[in-house]
């Protein structure tokens, strides 16, 4: 009977302790804030993306608003989100220069404006549009200018 009570204090407690050194725990200390962050567009549309300089761009803002670049327009929009990580884009507006990729730009403004959420890991940021993976970014060291967050 003490064998038993010992031998299953020594299964919880192992088990504990394997739950506290949990990769989930330890990927959600590493995980960048969204509010703060300058995020650099990696994949749009399950194509990979190598954006040049600041290009493909988002830094999203404590007032609820997001500044950034495409290929060469910069662009602002608002934004709000749940504790459930949905993620509403809207009010999108860009300037019109003829960018030399602007197809591509062009697929990520509509990228951004039907993300419903949003999923962490890490640096990356994983972009969702109704369950679909839609586009990745990751936290760049890109400056972001600190009285705009």
């Amino acid at each position: 009977m003490k064998r038993t009570i010992l031998f299953s204090l020594f299964l919880l407690l192992t088990t504990l302790f394997m739950v506290s050194c949990c990769d989930c725990r330890k990927r959600s200390k590493l995980e960048k804030p969204l509010v703060g962050t300058t995020w650099q567009l990696v994949q749009l549309m399950a194509r990979d993306i190598t954006p040049e300089g600041d290009s493909y761009t988002l830094t999203f803002k404590s007032n609820g608003t997001i500044s950034g670049k495409g290929d060469c327009n910069i662009l602002t929009a608002t934004y709000k989100t749940t504790s459930k990580r949905d993620l509403v884009i809207e009010n999108l507006g860009t300037t019109r220069r003829l960018c030399p990729n602007h197809e591509m730009e062009s697929t990520f403004f509509d990228m951004l404006e039907n993300v419903t959420h949003y999923e962490m890991d890490a640096d990356i940021m994983i972009l969702l549009s109704n369950g679909t993976l839609v586009g990745m970014m990751k936290a760049t060291n890109l400056d972001s200018d600190p009285a705009n967050l």
